[in-house]
């Protein structure tokens, strides 16, 4: 898989008006939302495949410190062993300040990503790493090398190489050449003695982790369905104020819901009912004094049509 055929880099810094980096993170965070299909895919083809190599950005804001990777490394450490594995330039490590500060890199990603960790000094067809790795053994030896600094950044090299001594000492450190091939043996055993880690002490912390955020999240949940249920039980408790029925109070929060309309409909109907009533006897009130004055006026005139007499 390559995202370059998921997301167009170039595209991306066009839109948004990015710079380099800008792009590439924004990539970056656009191809995360899209990483369940990944991992899907490697589902699929774990029974087939031992080994997933992803290979991510070398900045280290762009991967390590961003929340799109963050989310990646996560996303497969929950799932899969997973390792990481530092390659760094052994050819330009030879300074003892550019080591350094390779090393401050591998130490951030280390206890960034809290994952099995190996660093491999690539290139060894070019310098043999021995250098390297007797700098990290012996204090020492890289303190002289530090001597024939005359730059100022030396004396912070040598305060920062006292810090890191324990992070040396736990160190699985490997030399290789992609080039010839040699080393990657090595490589490979160590490799499986971290995938022995994975399984002895990361993946058991990874899974308290899970359930710890589970129970946090069903308490959450808990607690909001106690807040609705008090909130509801104070509507229903105004709703028999206002109605004054003993019925009422025996009923619950969503009885209350399901019967409330019905029974302003019944009221409606009483109170419709009662109006009309009281039309009709208003009407006949009036109507009935004009009637029988109306009778009274006509029987005079016919009685004295019929005596003229009178």
């Amino acid at each position: 898989l390559d995202i370059r055929d998921t997301v167009k880099y170039k595209e991306v810094m066009k839109q948004y008006g990015l710079g380099p980096n800008g792009g590439i993170v924004t990539s970056l965070n656009l191809f995360a939302t899209r990483f369940d299909q990944v991992m899907k895919f490697i589902e699929k083809r774990q029974n087939a495949s031992k080994y997933v190599i992803i290979d991510t950005p070398g900045q280290i804001e762009v991967f390590t410190w961003s929340a799109s990777g963050t989310i990646i490394t996560e996303a497969l450490a929950s799932s899969f062993p997973s390792v990481v594995v530092y390659v760094m330039d052994t050819s330009r490590s030879t300074n003892p300040i550019t080591f350094m500060s390779n090393m401050l890199y591998a130490c951030s990603i280390l206890y960034k990503t809290k994952l099995p960790f190996i660093v491999v000094m690539n290139k060894t067809d070019i310098i043999d790493h021995s250098f390297a790795v007797e700098w990290m053994q012996d204090f020492e030896t890289f303190q002289d090398a530090l001597n024939q600094e005359t730059s100022y950044v030396s004396n912070l090299t040598r305060s920062m190489s006292l810090v890191l001594d324990e992070f040396y000492s736990s160190l699985k450190v490997v030399g290789v050449s992609a080039v010839l091939g040699t080393g990657l043996d090595d490589f490979f055993v160590q490799l499986s003695k971290a995938v022995d880690e994975y399984e002895r002490e990361y993946r058991p912390e990874y899974e308290r982790l899970r359930k710890t955020l589970e129970k946090a999240q069903n308490k959450q949940k808990r607690e909001q369905l106690e807040h609705l249920w008090k909130d509801m039980g104070s509507v229903c408790m105004q709703g028999n104020t206002l109605v004054g029925s003993d019925d009422a109070s025996a009923m619950g929060p969503s009885e209350l819901i399901l019967t409330r309309g019905t029974l302003d409909e019944e009221e409606e109907e009483r109170e419709s009912d009662t109006d009309d009533i009281d039309h009709e006897v208003t009407e006949e009130s009036h109507e009935e004094p004009a009637f029988r004055n109306f009778m009274q006026e006509t029987r005079m005139k016919y009685q004295r049509s019929s005596n003229p007499n009178e």
